[in-house]
């Protein structure tokens, strides 16, 4: 496989909170030959939103990974349903596509929350929900006024009323640091990603799907009407074909793929539980998910048993010098913002990535000029949500059924491709150093 970071990015965390909760799952490897009708490339949460919506309308479905279902980002990332997946601003989708689209963009964002939101309860799936909504937390004075200046078009939009908190009320909501104010905007909720992975992994197998495991797709290639994924020890044919892989894809795996994608390395850390006179101290007691206004945000909660998970951006490269220095670098920030906790200990740390686009927005649609292949990715960092939403959205479009959800057109626009092909990453360092300097 031809992948654009070094190998260290691709292989399983050995020091992840979420895979102590909830093991992924030793599914078989893919041997021989199969056939079946549609084959999804990628375990995550995307591909089994597909592949749990395909199987409700009859259609044979097979998954198929290069690990295991849910050791890539469905597995790795902070456990936040939440409002997002794009990185361009309402105001740009509305000079870009129009206001109608802006619009309908709103409302998938809304329809993502609340399609994990009803996956969770219709399959009695327990993955230890809590945080009322999201908290937007101010690091500087000015911040905060920009936040306020734009509450009322937030609630328009959304249709909620976003709560401001001042500066000074901080500490009695239990959100105690190095804040100067926050506005909570009372839609999404926190969750563990392993638990969900799990219980969804259990509620697609409920309807007939195959897993494979340890099965990379070396190619995929046409024959005839049909597609054939070779893998290290078999093959699929499969009448029509899903790419899941997100920001884990390999640039040979299918050509078009190639340079569409850039993956972005995100890191979190956990604590051992924080006692509540330690919690106390820090005046940080509040159970909501929250992330700071800064452009290379910092994202952050207090977990039900007490952990404290605390991620950030991660690094350029994923060698054993830079993963040392972005260790270093995240507990600088996790100290900085968080004094009174310097001496709590920290038990897991882990990176994983995120995917960009050239757009800034998801797709979702078919692969121009080839038939039968879809593809969905890019989420931007939001994708258990917004990956969850349009991997049952792509399944519409794969079945010919009408999109009768929320569902912008220029979701189904084919991405470009991103320059410098292999050496693309090559184009966050510039881009992160400006980031650095608005921030302060």
């Amino acid at each position: 496989m031809k992948r654009i970071y070094e190998e260290a990015a691709y292989r399983t965390p050995q020091s992840c909170w979420w895979r102590d909760t909830a093991p992924p799952a030793d599914h078989p490897q893919l041997e021989g030959d199969h056939r079946t009708e549609i084959a999804i490339i990628g375990g995550g949460v995307t591909g089994l939103n597909a592949a749990f919506a395909l199987a409700n309308a009859g259609a044979e479905t097979t998954v198929i990974d290069a690990e295991q279902p849910g050791w890539g980002a469905s597995g790795r990332n902070g456990g936040f349903c939440c409002l997002g997946g794009a990185k361009l601003s309402g105001g740009v989708i509305a000079r870009r596509f129009g206001q109608d689209q802006r619009a309908e963009w709103h409302k998938a964002e809304r329809a993502a929350v609340d399609h994990v939101d009803a996956l969770l309860s219709d399959n009695d799936i327990d993955a230890d929900r809590h945080s009322e909504g999201e908290t937007l937390l101010a690091h500087t004075p000015k911040a905060m006024r920009d936040m306020v200046e734009t509450s009322a078009e937030t609630a328009a939009i959304h249709g909620v009323a976003p709560d401001i908190i001042r500066a000074e009320e901080l500490c009695q909501r239990g959100l105690g640091g190095k804040f100067h104010g926050g506005v909570t905007l009372p839609i999404g909720f926190a969750l563990n990603p392993a638990k969900y992975h799990a219980g969804l992994s259990r509620a697609v197998k409920e309807q007939g799907v195959r897993f494979f495991g340890q099965s990379p797709a070396l190619s995929i290639t046409p024959t005839g009407a049909a597609w054939r994924i070779t893998t290290p020890k078999g093959t699929i044919t499969a009448d029509k074909v899903i790419l899941a892989t997100n920001g884990y894809s390999s640039e040979d795996m299918s050509d078009w793929l190639r340079a569409r994608y850039l993956p972005v390395q995100s890191s979190i850390i956990v604590t051992r539980p924080i006692t509540e006179s330690e919690q106390a101290r820090q005046g940080w007691t509040s159970l909501q998910m929250c992330y700071d206004s800064r452009n290379l945000l910092h994202y952050f909660r207090l977990m039900p048993d007490g952990r404290f998970l605390f991620g950030m951006r991660g690094g350029l490269r994923a060698t054993a010098r830079a993963e040392a220095a972005l260790s270093r670098k995240i507990r600088a920030d996790f100290h900085t913002l968080f004094p009174e906790w310097r001496d709590v200990e920290i038990t897991h740390e882990w990176s994983g990535l995120v995917c960009l686009m050239r757009s800034l927005t998801p797709f979702a649609g078919t692969v121009p000029d080839q038939p039968g292949l879809f593809a969905a990715m890019g989420y931007h960092g939001n994708g258990v949500a917004m990956g969850s939403y349009l991997g049952a959205r792509l399944a519409d479009t794969v079945l010919g059924r009408p999109q009768n959800s929320p569902f912008p057109a220029f979701l189904a626009s084919p991405p470009d491709r991103f320059p410098l092909g292999p050496l693309r990453r090559l184009l966050l360092a510039p881009t992160y150093a400006a980031a650095a300097v608005l921030d302060l």
